[in-house]
This record gives structure tokens, C-alpha cells and sequence, in this order.
């Protein structure tokens, strides 16, 4: 783990946040825990740096949700995990939370259309509200938004960029996925 720090903006107590971040082959990966879980995964190009000094509460529970998050996401990104564990603390609009929700039951190695997301959380016009919720995506990678492609077929969007979609579907499709769009 390089960099540890509280959460610099002064919130209140009861919504510390605890930074983390590691380097990893697609670049510094971090992580952002309340005391309920992962709140914001990020990555940063390994030229870019992560903001601010670095400052440690290792025993807090928003600590060991960071070092553990940062470590599933080590061994997704080498094949080794299908699922995360780590609690999730997300924070959106209703409709961004069913949406995450439904972009946890997204199979490992599958895809579907914005419009099937759309589907299953009971808004059946509202692929394009999908894209928008997917790009708010605050845990990329945990939450599988790059798991979600056009009805085509075709990659869509994807906030991390169209680079980083294909290389995670091609990963998980090397590790045993199938897909299904």
C-alpha cells in the first residue's frame, strides 16, 4: 500500500474516509473506506499522483476495509478473484444505487446491454439514464460497470476509457467467462 490519509475536507466524524493507494500494471489505483465499507475505487494513470500527504490510522475499520479492498482488486486484476467481498458504502441517487445493484449481479465474464440493465430495474426506456449511472459509477471495477455494453454489441462508454473496458472484458473472458450481450 503507498499512500494512506484521512479524509482531507473536514466532514464530519461520522463520514471519515480513509485513502489508500497502490500501483498496479493499469496504473495507481485508490481507494476511498467509510467505517461501512468501500465507498470510491479511482485509477490514475501511472503518470498522474495521488493528492495529498500521506497519514495512517492502520487499526481503523476503515483501514482494513481499504487494504482489503486493494487487495481483491490485486487479485481480480491477476485472475485470481470472481467476486468481491469487501462491504460496499455507496452513495448516489436511488435510481444510481438500483442500478450499481444490478451491476453486481452481472455473472464474472458476461455482459449485458444498457438496455437489459434498464430492464431489471424496472425502467425499461431508461438505457441512456444506465449510461449516465454507469459513468457516476463511484467503484469501478468492484462494481462491474464495464461488464454493461451497447444492444450491438460494441463497447459503448466507459468512464475509465474504451481501453481499460476492453482490457477487463478481455481478462475476465481469459479467465473462464463467457459473454452474453
Amino acid at each position: 500500500m503507498k499512500h494512506v490519509r484521512k479524509n482531507p475536507k473536514g466532514s464530519s466524524s461520522a463520514d471519515h474516509l480513509y485513502y489508500a493507494s497502490e500501483r498496479f500494471p493499469i496504473g495507481e489505483i485508490s481507494v476511498a473506506c467509510s467505517e461501512n465499507g468501500l465507498r470510491e475505487v479511482s485509477v490514475r494513470k501511472p503518470s498522474q499522483s495521488f493528492a495529498g500527504s500521506p497519514r495512517s490510522s492502520h487499526g481503523s475499520l476503515e483501514a482494513v476495509f481499504a487494504r482489503r479492498a486493494l487487495v481483491e482488486i490485486s487479485e481480480f486484476l491477476v485472475g485470481r478473484r470472481r467476486e468481491f467481498t469487501v462491504p460496499l458504502d455507496l452513495q448516489g441517487t436511488r435510481f444510481q444505487l438500483q442500478v450499481w445493484k444490478a451491476l453486481l449481479r452481472i455473472p464474472y465474464g458476461e455482459t449485458r446491454s444498457y438496455g437489459e440493465i434498464a430492464r431489471a430495474v424496472g425502467r425499461p426506456k431508461a438505457a441512456r439514464a444506465v449510461g449516465m449511472a454507469n459513468h457516476s459509477n463511484p467503484a469501478a471495477i468492484v462494481v462491474p460497470c464495464h461488464r454493461v455494453v451497447a444492444c450491438d454489441g460494441s463497447l459503448g462508454g466507459y468512464a475509465g476509457g474504451l481501453e481499460m473496458k476492453s482490457r477487463l472484458l478481455r481478462l475476465e473472458a481469459s479467465r473462464g467467462g463467457t459473454s452474453k450481450a
